[in-house]
């Protein structure tokens, strides 16, 4: 199905009426600590075929916003406005401030499209993909039940899935991440919405995934259909939108064409946004604090090898009983001091590497050496107390963290663990380490739940030095952060690497980070390693066609 041609039923205004009008927005929620104004007299508008970018930190109101338009705002939020209203297909103006839920039902899916950064949250797991995605065009009787299916399988190559017929019929944790950020994006076309609002869409997808994602905004926005980006990324805003909004504390602080807001900022905040984008001109540079001294990195490196993987290979049993090669005869080092980045697509093995350099995953043929000593081929009883060693930062604090455990008793485990030290030993520990990773020592009585993501991250990465790694292995650990956040993370992972004498594997699909970080990088691709070699060397003169790809699939806001 060509979206362009599908959506014909679709007539936007032509007369310079806006698709969506926003004028007045305030959105407060009543919370046991008082009152919290998340949007404040927000006003803006999207005409037919317009991208418009709302983008800002972490509790800027950005998702508020997105979710206030949709209906979505919650059972506690008081929503207000001027104006609220959309062109319906019909042509006439619908104002969206006297919907009630059952009128919603009708609305989203029809008119407004709606997609959610966290896909594994919002399809449904006791269907599958396919009955996902036929559910709106069944709902809103826009065609003959005998051609939905047809219909499900080319919206799901639309959006890059391969084998669409078969992931039709499995469910959502059948699929990988980026498989079910696309099939969610699918589900929402699904219905020929006019506007579509898209919240953090591709923050879980690799660089060449989302260029196929921003590929089918284009193609709607060409089809006279406006689109609400709400993202983080200030280079995915860069490469899609017409216009750019800047939000901070619930009030829009900037609005204008993309060209001039990112190109020449006015406000300081937007300012201090764009220069928190890692990019090959800041590398080496502190991103959380412009202008500060360049952060340290020479102290410790080294070209003693503390890890090497020797001609790895393991393989997966698929359901119908075939095997997937996963990684395939690798062989890598990474030295004392030193950050090697592993960069890839979702399934080029990268993951699966670092869970066999941890030694959680045992290859099918070659081996894994620490400190020149055996390592995947001990006994786990063995290699339990040597795993101190070598700690891990993951993507998703929040899942990884007993959720009942205070801040305080999950940075002790380790210590409980790895130690020695008595409970006063233990206490005065955890201090140090929260005051070496940023984190005030009123959080120690918090659970996860009531931190930012920021400050999990920073408590993942407390916990991880507890044990007095000299390795880190770090996947994905600033993919779900806002730009600042991440930018505060990253220079604080460096700093640590300069002060404690760490060695770290940086695997990443996002290629300005590990750019930003790393000495050397790694490039997989369907389990093998393509390319390998300095930063400087496989940035500014990649080799393998597949390197120069995503090189080339990288948004570049400064080149706006």
């Amino acid at each position: 199905m060509n979206i362009q041609t599908s959506l014909q039923s679709f007539r936007p205004a032509t007369d310079g009426t806006p698709l969506l009008s926003v004028k007045g927005l305030n959105v407060t929620f009543s919370t046991p600590q008082g009152r919290v104004d998340a949007v404040r007299d927000l006003s803006l508008d999207i005409a037919p075929g317009e991208i418009l970018a709302l983008v800002g930190e972490s509790g800027s109101g950005k998702s508020v916003t997105a979710r206030a338009i949709v209906g979505l705002a919650g059972p506690r939020a008081v929503v207000r406005a001027e104006t609220m209203s959309l062109t319906a297909h019909n042509g006439q103006p619908l104002n969206l401030l006297d919907l009630v839920e059952r009128d919603w039902r009708e609305v989203r899916g029809r008119e407004i499209g709606f997609v959610l950064q966290d896909a594994l949250v919002s399809l449904d797991p006791l269907r599958t993909i396919g009955r996902e995605i036929a559910e709106p065009i069944l709902t809103h009787r826009l065609s003959p039940r005998a051609l939905v299916a047809q219909q499900v399988a080319e919206l799901l190559a639309r959006v890059g899935i391969p084998d669409p017929d078969v992931r039709a019929g499995q469910y959502a944790h059948e699929l990988s991440g980026g498989l079910r950020q696309r099939a969610l994006i699918a589900s929402a076309l699904a219905a020929q919405p006019q506007l579509l609002v898209a919240d953090e869409p591709t923050t879980a997808l690799d660089v060449s995934v989302q260029r196929k994602v921003l590929a089918i905004f284009k193609e709607l926005a060409a089809a006279r259909h406006g689109i609400l980006l709400i993202t983080h990324d200030l280079s995915v805003a860069a490469q899609l939108a017409d216009r750019v909004a800047v939000m901070q504390k619930g009030r829009l602080v900037e609005i204008g064409p993309a060209r001039s807001v990112l190109a020449n900022p006015k406000h300081d905040y937007t300012q201090r946004l764009l220069a928190a984008v890692p990019t090959a001109a800041n590398r080496g540079q502190r991103l959380s604090a412009p202008g500060t001294p360049s952060l340290s990195r020479q102290a410790i490196h080294s070209d003693q090898r503390l890890l090497e993987i020797r001609e790895i290979s393991m393989s997966f049993r698929r359901a119908d009983g075939s095997r997937l090669q996963a990684v395939r005869k690798i062989s890598l080092h990474i030295n004392r001091g030193e950050t090697l980045g592993i960069v890839g697509e979702s399934g080029s093995g990268k993951t699966t590497l670092g869970k066999l350099a941890l030694a959680l995953r045992h290859p099918d043929a070659g081996d894994v050496l620490f400190e020149g000593q055996p390592w995947s081929t001990l006994p786990e009883r063995t290699r339990r107390p040597l795993r101190a060693g070598i700690q891990t930062i993951s993507q998703d604090p929040l899942s990884s963290f007993n959720p009942r455990f205070t801040v305080e008793r999950i940075i002790d485990q380790p210590l409980k663990l790895y130690t020695r030290l008595d409970r006063a030993g233990r206490r005065e520990k955890i201090a140090k380490l929260m005051e070496l990773v940023g984190l005030s020592q009123d959080l120690l009585a918090r659970r996860p739940s009531a931190l930012s993501g920021g400050q999990r991250q920073r408590v993942s990465i407390a916990q991880a030095l507890a044990a007095e790694p000299k390795l880190l292995i770090c996947d994905e650990p600033v993919s779900a952060l806002d730009v600042t956040t991440q930018a505060q993370v990253l220079d604080l992972l460096v700093d640590l690497q300069a002060r404690l004498g760490l060695s770290m594997i940086f695997i990443s699909h996002d290629l300005g980070v590990v750019q930003h970080v790393s000495q050397r990088i790694v490039v997989m691709k369907d389990g093998e390693i393509v390319e390998a070699g300095a930063v400087e060397q496989v940035f500014e003169r990649p080799q393998h066609a597949y390197t120069r790809e995503l090189i080339a699939s990288v948004p570049k806001f400064r080149e706006v």
